[in-house]
Protein backbone atom coordinates (compact mmCIF):
# COMPACT_ATOMS: atom_id res chain seq x y z
CA UNK A 1 0.00 0.00 0.00
CA UNK A 2 1.36 3.41 -0.95
CA UNK A 3 2.59 5.54 1.91
CA UNK A 4 -0.03 8.27 1.42
CA UNK A 5 -2.85 5.70 1.63
CA UNK A 6 -1.53 4.35 5.00
CA UNK A 7 -1.27 7.90 6.29
CA UNK A 8 -4.80 8.76 5.18
CA UNK A 9 -6.13 5.54 6.80
CA UNK A 10 -4.43 6.32 10.10
CA UNK A 11 -5.79 9.85 10.06
CA UNK A 12 -9.26 8.54 9.37
CA UNK A 13 -9.09 6.09 12.26
CA UNK A 14 -7.94 8.86 14.60
CA UNK A 15 -10.89 11.05 13.61
CA UNK A 16 -13.33 8.15 14.01
CA UNK A 17 -12.06 7.29 17.48
CA UNK A 18 -12.23 10.93 18.54
CA UNK A 19 -15.83 11.11 17.35
CA UNK A 20 -16.70 7.89 19.18
CA UNK A 21 -15.16 9.09 22.43
CA UNK A 22 -17.15 12.32 22.14
CA UNK A 23 -20.42 10.52 21.57
CA UNK A 24 -19.90 7.69 24.10
CA UNK A 25 -17.68 8.08 27.19
CA UNK A 26 -15.12 5.29 27.19
CA UNK A 27 -14.94 3.25 30.44
CA UNK A 28 -12.10 4.04 32.87
CA UNK A 29 -10.23 1.26 34.66
CA UNK A 30 -12.01 0.26 37.89
CA UNK A 31 -10.18 1.23 41.08
CA UNK A 32 -9.07 -1.66 43.27
CA UNK A 33 -11.48 -2.47 46.08
CA UNK A 34 -10.21 -1.60 49.56
CA UNK A 35 -9.54 -4.50 51.94
CA UNK A 36 -12.32 -5.16 54.44
CA UNK A 37 -11.70 -4.34 58.10
CA UNK A 38 -13.11 -4.73 61.60
CA UNK A 39 -12.42 -1.96 64.10
CA UNK A 40 -12.68 -1.90 67.91
CA UNK A 41 -13.45 1.32 69.80
CA UNK A 42 -13.98 2.00 73.48
CA UNK A 43 -12.44 1.02 76.79
CA UNK A 44 -10.58 -1.77 78.61
CA UNK A 45 -13.14 -4.55 78.04
CA UNK A 46 -12.61 -4.03 74.31
CA UNK A 47 -8.89 -3.14 74.20
CA UNK A 48 -7.96 -6.45 75.82
CA UNK A 49 -7.01 -5.36 79.35
CA UNK A 50 -6.13 -8.47 81.34
CA UNK A 51 -5.40 -10.61 78.27
CA UNK A 52 -1.64 -9.92 78.08
CA UNK A 53 0.35 -9.81 74.84
CA UNK A 54 0.02 -6.01 74.69
CA UNK A 55 1.18 -4.39 71.48
CA UNK A 56 2.91 -1.00 71.00
CA UNK A 57 0.55 1.96 70.67
CA UNK A 58 1.18 5.07 68.56
CA UNK A 59 0.83 8.14 70.76
CA UNK A 60 -0.62 11.55 69.92
CA UNK A 61 2.77 12.63 68.56
CA UNK A 62 2.98 9.71 66.14
CA UNK A 63 5.57 7.83 68.21
CA UNK A 64 5.09 4.10 68.77
CA UNK A 65 5.22 3.36 72.49
CA UNK A 66 6.33 -0.04 73.72
CA UNK A 67 6.41 -1.03 77.38
CA UNK A 68 7.95 1.99 79.17
CA UNK A 69 8.68 0.29 82.51
CA UNK A 70 6.65 -0.18 85.66
CA UNK A 71 7.50 3.23 87.09
CA UNK A 72 6.57 5.20 83.95
CA UNK A 73 3.70 7.68 83.98
CA UNK A 74 0.40 5.86 83.58
CA UNK A 75 -0.68 8.27 80.83
CA UNK A 76 1.80 6.57 78.47
CA UNK A 77 -0.02 5.37 75.34
CA UNK A 78 1.22 1.81 75.86
CA UNK A 79 -1.01 1.46 78.90
CA UNK A 80 -4.03 1.51 76.59
CA UNK A 81 -3.21 -2.21 76.78
CA UNK A 82 -4.27 -3.23 73.31
CA UNK A 83 -3.90 -6.98 73.36
CA UNK A 84 -3.21 -9.42 70.56
CA UNK A 85 -5.58 -11.66 72.57
CA UNK A 86 -8.47 -9.15 72.60
CA UNK A 87 -11.87 -10.46 71.54
CA UNK A 88 -11.69 -8.62 68.19
CA UNK A 89 -8.60 -10.66 67.30
CA UNK A 90 -10.04 -13.97 68.50
CA UNK A 91 -13.44 -13.72 66.83
CA UNK A 92 -14.29 -15.70 63.71
CA UNK A 93 -15.25 -12.98 61.22
CA UNK A 94 -15.66 -14.39 57.69
CA UNK A 95 -14.97 -11.84 54.99
CA UNK A 96 -12.91 -9.57 57.24
CA UNK A 97 -9.34 -9.18 56.03
CA UNK A 98 -7.83 -6.80 58.59
CA UNK A 99 -8.49 -5.87 62.22
CA UNK A 100 -7.70 -2.61 64.02
CA UNK A 101 -7.90 -2.25 67.80
CA UNK A 102 -8.32 1.46 68.57
CA UNK A 103 -9.78 1.00 72.06
CA UNK A 104 -7.89 2.18 75.12
CA UNK A 105 -8.04 0.94 78.70
CA UNK A 106 -9.68 3.64 80.77
CA UNK A 107 -11.29 5.15 77.68
CA UNK A 108 -14.23 7.47 78.24
CA UNK A 109 -16.88 9.04 75.98
CA UNK A 110 -14.71 12.18 76.04
CA UNK A 111 -11.95 10.27 74.22
CA UNK A 112 -14.05 9.52 71.16
CA UNK A 113 -13.87 13.00 69.63
CA UNK A 114 -11.10 14.49 71.80
CA UNK A 115 -7.50 13.61 72.56
CA UNK A 116 -7.55 11.52 75.73
CA UNK A 117 -4.77 13.55 77.34
CA UNK A 118 -7.05 16.62 77.39
CA UNK A 119 -8.81 15.22 80.46
CA UNK A 120 -7.50 14.20 83.87
CA UNK A 121 -5.78 10.78 83.87
CA UNK A 122 -6.20 10.45 80.10
CA UNK A 123 -3.55 8.76 77.99
CA UNK A 124 -1.45 10.47 75.33
CA UNK A 125 -3.34 9.15 72.31
CA UNK A 126 -5.26 10.91 69.56
CA UNK A 127 -9.03 10.87 69.63
CA UNK A 128 -10.53 7.54 68.61
CA UNK A 129 -12.39 9.27 65.77
CA UNK A 130 -9.10 10.57 64.38
CA UNK A 131 -7.72 7.04 64.49
CA UNK A 132 -10.89 5.71 62.85
CA UNK A 133 -10.62 8.21 59.99
CA UNK A 134 -7.02 7.17 59.42
CA UNK A 135 -8.06 3.52 59.12
CA UNK A 136 -10.86 4.42 56.70
CA UNK A 137 -8.35 5.93 54.26
CA UNK A 138 -7.02 2.49 53.38
CA UNK A 139 -9.75 0.09 54.55
CA UNK A 140 -13.39 -0.65 53.85
CA UNK A 141 -14.80 -0.81 57.39
CA UNK A 142 -17.42 -3.56 57.55
CA UNK A 143 -17.63 -4.22 61.32
CA UNK A 144 -17.22 -1.94 64.34
CA UNK A 145 -17.16 -3.22 67.93
CA UNK A 146 -17.95 -0.58 70.55
CA UNK A 147 -17.60 -0.99 74.31
CA UNK A 148 -18.23 2.31 76.06
CA UNK A 149 -19.88 3.55 79.26
CA UNK A 150 -18.10 1.84 82.17
CA UNK A 151 -15.88 4.92 82.50
CA UNK A 152 -17.38 8.40 82.30
CA UNK A 153 -17.46 11.78 84.01
CA UNK A 154 -19.44 10.37 86.96
CA UNK A 155 -17.60 7.11 87.76
CA UNK A 156 -15.09 4.62 86.39
CA UNK A 157 -14.91 0.85 86.62
CA UNK A 158 -11.40 1.05 88.06
CA UNK A 159 -12.39 3.39 90.88
CA UNK A 160 -15.39 1.23 91.77
CA UNK A 161 -13.29 -1.95 91.87
CA UNK A 162 -10.56 -0.26 93.87
CA UNK A 163 -13.06 1.07 96.42
CA UNK A 164 -14.71 -2.28 97.14
CA UNK A 165 -11.48 -4.29 97.23
CA UNK A 166 -9.72 -1.78 99.48
CA UNK A 167 -12.63 -1.74 101.92
CA UNK A 168 -12.42 -5.51 102.27
CA UNK A 169 -8.65 -5.54 102.72
CA UNK A 170 -8.79 -2.73 105.28
CA UNK A 171 -11.53 -4.54 107.17
CA UNK A 172 -9.61 -7.83 107.14
CA UNK A 173 -6.32 -6.45 108.48
CA UNK A 174 -7.21 -3.58 110.81
CA UNK A 175 -9.50 -3.00 113.76
CA UNK A 176 -12.27 -0.43 113.70
CA UNK A 177 -10.33 1.66 116.23
CA UNK A 178 -7.09 1.73 114.23
CA UNK A 179 -6.10 4.54 111.86
CA UNK A 180 -4.73 3.11 108.65
CA UNK A 181 -3.57 5.78 106.21
CA UNK A 182 -3.51 5.12 102.51
CA UNK A 183 -1.95 7.69 100.24
CA UNK A 184 -5.43 9.04 99.59
CA UNK A 185 -6.46 8.88 103.22
CA UNK A 186 -8.34 6.37 105.41
CA UNK A 187 -10.40 3.61 103.82
CA UNK A 188 -13.84 2.63 105.08
CA UNK A 189 -14.23 -0.89 106.38
CA UNK A 190 -17.75 -1.74 105.28
CA UNK A 191 -19.21 -3.43 102.19
CA UNK A 192 -20.02 -1.38 99.11
CA UNK A 193 -23.64 -0.34 98.68
CA UNK A 194 -25.47 0.58 95.48
CA UNK A 195 -24.95 4.28 96.19
CA UNK A 196 -21.20 3.70 96.61
CA UNK A 197 -20.99 2.39 93.04
CA UNK A 198 -23.32 4.50 90.91
CA UNK A 199 -26.53 6.35 91.66
CA UNK A 200 -29.52 6.44 89.30
CA UNK A 201 -28.64 10.04 88.47
CA UNK A 202 -25.08 9.06 87.60
CA UNK A 203 -26.27 6.22 85.37
CA UNK A 204 -28.57 8.65 83.60
CA UNK A 205 -25.78 11.17 83.09
CA UNK A 206 -23.44 8.44 81.85
CA UNK A 207 -26.10 7.29 79.37
CA UNK A 208 -26.45 10.77 77.89
CA UNK A 209 -22.67 11.16 77.70
CA UNK A 210 -22.20 7.77 76.04
CA UNK A 211 -25.02 8.32 73.56
CA UNK A 212 -23.56 11.66 72.45
CA UNK A 213 -20.14 10.07 71.88
CA UNK A 214 -21.47 7.10 69.92
CA UNK A 215 -23.63 9.43 67.83
CA UNK A 216 -20.36 11.02 66.68
CA UNK A 217 -18.99 7.59 65.81
CA UNK A 218 -22.00 6.72 63.64
CA UNK A 219 -21.95 10.10 61.92
CA UNK A 220 -18.25 9.69 61.14
CA UNK A 221 -18.70 6.14 59.86
CA UNK A 222 -21.41 7.27 57.47
CA UNK A 223 -18.99 9.88 56.15
CA UNK A 224 -15.83 7.79 55.77
CA UNK A 225 -16.85 4.18 55.12
CA UNK A 226 -15.95 3.32 51.54
CA UNK A 227 -19.20 1.57 50.61
CA UNK A 228 -21.44 2.83 53.41
CA UNK A 229 -22.12 -0.74 54.55
CA UNK A 230 -21.07 -1.62 58.10
CA UNK A 231 -22.43 -3.41 61.15
CA UNK A 232 -21.92 -1.78 64.57
CA UNK A 233 -21.94 -4.08 67.61
CA UNK A 234 -22.65 -2.49 71.00
CA UNK A 235 -21.14 -4.81 73.63
CA UNK A 236 -21.98 -4.38 77.30
CA UNK A 237 -20.11 -5.73 80.35
CA UNK A 238 -19.79 -8.95 82.33
CA UNK A 239 -19.10 -9.04 86.05
CA UNK A 240 -15.86 -10.87 86.98
CA UNK A 241 -17.40 -11.94 90.33
CA UNK A 242 -20.37 -14.24 91.03
CA UNK A 243 -23.56 -13.39 92.91
CA UNK A 244 -22.08 -15.34 95.82
CA UNK A 245 -18.69 -16.87 96.49
CA UNK A 246 -18.08 -20.60 96.61
CA UNK A 247 -18.59 -22.04 100.11
CA UNK A 248 -14.82 -22.47 100.41
CA UNK A 249 -14.41 -18.70 100.59
CA UNK A 250 -17.16 -17.96 103.13
CA UNK A 251 -15.06 -18.18 106.30
CA UNK A 252 -11.64 -19.11 107.60
CA UNK A 253 -10.47 -19.79 111.15
CA UNK A 254 -14.14 -19.59 112.19
CA UNK A 255 -14.33 -15.94 111.07
CA UNK A 256 -16.46 -14.55 108.27
CA UNK A 257 -16.29 -11.06 106.78
CA UNK A 258 -18.80 -9.60 109.24
CA UNK A 259 -16.29 -9.87 112.09
CA UNK A 260 -13.69 -7.31 113.07
CA UNK A 261 -10.38 -8.45 111.57
CA UNK A 262 -10.31 -11.67 109.54
CA UNK A 263 -6.79 -11.86 108.12
CA UNK A 264 -6.80 -15.55 107.23
CA UNK A 265 -10.04 -15.12 105.30
CA UNK A 266 -8.66 -11.97 103.71
CA UNK A 267 -5.58 -13.84 102.54
CA UNK A 268 -7.68 -16.73 101.24
CA UNK A 269 -9.96 -14.51 99.17
CA UNK A 270 -7.02 -12.49 97.82
CA UNK A 271 -5.29 -15.70 96.72
CA UNK A 272 -8.53 -16.76 95.02
CA UNK A 273 -8.77 -13.43 93.24
CA UNK A 274 -11.84 -12.09 95.07
CA UNK A 275 -10.91 -9.80 97.98
CA UNK A 276 -14.41 -8.43 98.54
CA UNK A 277 -17.20 -8.57 101.11
CA UNK A 278 -19.96 -11.00 100.23
CA UNK A 279 -22.42 -8.18 100.91
CA UNK A 280 -20.78 -6.16 98.10
CA UNK A 281 -21.53 -8.77 95.44
CA UNK A 282 -25.24 -8.05 94.86
CA UNK A 283 -24.66 -4.28 94.53
CA UNK A 284 -21.81 -5.11 92.16
CA UNK A 285 -24.14 -7.08 89.90
CA UNK A 286 -26.72 -4.32 89.97
CA UNK A 287 -23.91 -1.97 88.94
CA UNK A 288 -23.08 -4.28 86.01
CA UNK A 289 -26.74 -4.28 85.03
CA UNK A 290 -26.65 -0.49 85.16
CA UNK A 291 -23.73 -0.50 82.75
CA UNK A 292 -25.74 -2.80 80.52
CA UNK A 293 -28.63 -0.34 80.57
CA UNK A 294 -26.27 2.42 79.43
CA UNK A 295 -25.21 0.37 76.41
CA UNK A 296 -28.71 -0.83 75.48
CA UNK A 297 -30.25 2.61 75.85
CA UNK A 298 -27.50 4.10 73.71
CA UNK A 299 -28.07 1.53 70.97
CA UNK A 300 -31.87 1.91 71.04
CA UNK A 301 -31.77 5.70 70.95
CA UNK A 302 -29.34 5.77 68.04
CA UNK A 303 -31.17 3.04 66.13
CA UNK A 304 -34.13 5.43 65.98
CA UNK A 305 -31.91 8.31 64.87
CA UNK A 306 -30.00 6.25 62.27
CA UNK A 307 -32.69 3.91 60.88
CA UNK A 308 -30.56 2.90 57.89
CA UNK A 309 -27.62 1.80 60.05
CA UNK A 310 -27.03 -1.82 61.07
CA UNK A 311 -26.81 -1.62 64.88
CA UNK A 312 -26.71 -4.74 67.10
CA UNK A 313 -26.79 -4.89 70.92
CA UNK A 314 -24.60 -7.67 72.36
CA UNK A 315 -25.43 -8.60 75.96
CA UNK A 316 -22.48 -10.49 77.53
CA UNK A 317 -23.55 -10.32 81.17
CA UNK A 318 -23.99 -14.09 81.36
CA UNK A 319 -20.98 -14.98 79.21
CA UNK A 320 -18.86 -15.93 82.25
CA UNK A 321 -21.51 -17.91 84.14
CA UNK A 322 -19.93 -20.67 86.23
CA UNK A 323 -16.40 -19.42 85.60
CA UNK A 324 -16.21 -16.20 87.57
CA UNK A 325 -13.60 -15.55 90.25
CA UNK A 326 -14.15 -17.60 93.43
CA UNK A 327 -17.17 -19.29 91.90
CA UNK A 328 -15.21 -22.57 91.92
CA UNK A 329 -12.86 -23.92 94.61
CA UNK A 330 -9.91 -23.85 92.20
CA UNK A 331 -10.13 -20.08 91.61
CA UNK A 332 -8.37 -18.23 90.10
CA UNK A 333 -7.49 -21.30 88.03
CA UNK A 334 -10.25 -21.90 85.50
CA UNK A 335 -11.79 -18.45 85.91
CA UNK A 336 -12.38 -16.28 82.86
CA UNK A 337 -11.30 -13.07 84.62
CA UNK A 338 -8.04 -11.85 86.09
CA UNK A 339 -7.76 -11.88 89.88
CA UNK A 340 -6.93 -8.78 91.91
CA UNK A 341 -3.16 -8.70 91.75
CA UNK A 342 -0.92 -6.09 93.36
CA UNK A 343 2.82 -5.47 93.51
CA UNK A 344 5.00 -4.64 96.51
CA UNK A 345 6.63 -1.66 94.83
CA UNK A 346 6.72 -1.24 91.05
CA UNK A 347 8.88 -4.32 90.60
CA UNK A 348 6.93 -6.24 87.97
CA UNK A 349 6.46 -9.12 90.42
CA UNK A 350 2.89 -9.74 91.45
CA UNK A 351 2.01 -10.60 95.01
CA UNK A 352 -0.04 -13.79 94.85
CA UNK A 353 -0.37 -14.34 98.61
CA UNK A 354 -0.95 -12.02 101.54
CA UNK A 355 -0.69 -14.80 104.12
CA UNK A 356 1.41 -13.80 107.12
CA UNK A 357 1.73 -10.15 106.10
CA UNK A 358 1.05 -7.45 108.69
CA UNK A 359 -0.98 -4.31 108.16
CA UNK A 360 2.11 -2.18 107.41
CA UNK A 361 3.05 -4.49 104.53
CA UNK A 362 -0.56 -4.52 103.33
CA UNK A 363 -0.64 -0.72 103.37
CA UNK A 364 2.60 -0.52 101.38
CA UNK A 365 1.34 -3.00 98.78
CA UNK A 366 -1.99 -1.20 98.40
CA UNK A 367 -0.24 2.15 98.01
CA UNK A 368 1.79 0.79 95.09
CA UNK A 369 -1.44 0.57 93.10
CA UNK A 370 -2.20 4.21 93.95
CA UNK A 371 1.26 5.45 92.91
CA UNK A 372 1.69 3.23 89.83
CA UNK A 373 -1.74 2.25 88.58
CA UNK A 374 -0.32 0.08 85.79
CA UNK A 375 0.85 -2.37 88.47
CA UNK A 376 -2.76 -3.29 89.23
CA UNK A 377 -4.91 -2.13 86.30
CA UNK A 378 -5.29 -5.63 84.83
CA UNK A 379 -7.26 -6.73 87.90
CA UNK A 380 -10.87 -7.94 87.48
CA UNK A 381 -10.86 -7.89 83.68
CA UNK A 382 -11.43 -10.71 81.19
CA UNK A 383 -8.24 -12.77 80.82
CA UNK A 384 -7.04 -14.25 77.54
CA UNK A 385 -9.48 -17.16 77.84
CA UNK A 386 -12.24 -14.74 78.79
CA UNK A 387 -11.54 -12.70 75.67
CA UNK A 388 -11.69 -15.92 73.67
CA UNK A 389 -15.23 -16.38 74.98
CA UNK A 390 -16.06 -12.75 74.18
CA UNK A 391 -14.67 -13.41 70.70
CA UNK A 392 -17.26 -16.17 70.29
CA UNK A 393 -19.91 -13.70 71.44
CA UNK A 394 -18.73 -11.20 68.83
CA UNK A 395 -18.76 -13.87 66.12
CA UNK A 396 -22.42 -14.51 66.85
CA UNK A 397 -23.30 -10.82 66.92
CA UNK A 398 -21.48 -10.24 63.63
CA UNK A 399 -23.58 -12.83 61.81
CA UNK A 400 -26.99 -12.59 63.47
CA UNK A 401 -30.13 -11.30 61.80
CA UNK A 402 -31.42 -10.09 65.18
CA UNK A 403 -30.89 -6.55 66.45
CA UNK A 404 -30.27 -7.64 70.05
CA UNK A 405 -28.66 -10.88 71.23
CA UNK A 406 -27.45 -12.38 74.51
CA UNK A 407 -24.28 -14.41 74.81
CA UNK A 408 -24.64 -17.08 77.50
CA UNK A 409 -22.24 -19.65 78.93
CA UNK A 410 -23.92 -22.96 79.80
CA UNK A 411 -22.92 -25.16 82.75
CA UNK A 412 -20.85 -27.34 80.42
CA UNK A 413 -18.92 -24.33 79.13
CA UNK A 414 -20.71 -24.08 75.78
CA UNK A 415 -21.30 -20.55 74.48
CA UNK A 416 -24.54 -19.64 72.73
CA UNK A 417 -25.60 -16.37 71.09
CA UNK A 418 -29.31 -15.85 70.56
Amino acid sequence: MPRFRRTALAAGLTIAMAALSTAVALPTPASAALPTAAVALGDSFISGEGAGAYTPVVDANGVSQGFPGWTAANNNAYFCHRSANASLNQANLPGIQNRFNLACSGGQPHDIANASQARANGRTVASQLSQLRAVAQTQDIDLVLIGLGSNNSSFTFGSVAEKCANRFIADAWTGWWEFWAYLNGPVEQKPCSDADLATAAQISAATAETTAAVRQILTTLDQVDADGQHRVVFQDYTNPLPLDLNQKFHEEDSRDDTRDKFRDLGAERYAGGCPIHRASLAPGHRFSQGLGSIVKSTRDTLAAEFPADDLVHLNVQQAFNGARLCEQTSSPSGALATPIRLQDGATGTFVTSLAGKDKIAIQRIANTCVSYFQTCQESWHPNATGHQVLGQCLSGAASTSARSVACVRASNGAISVS
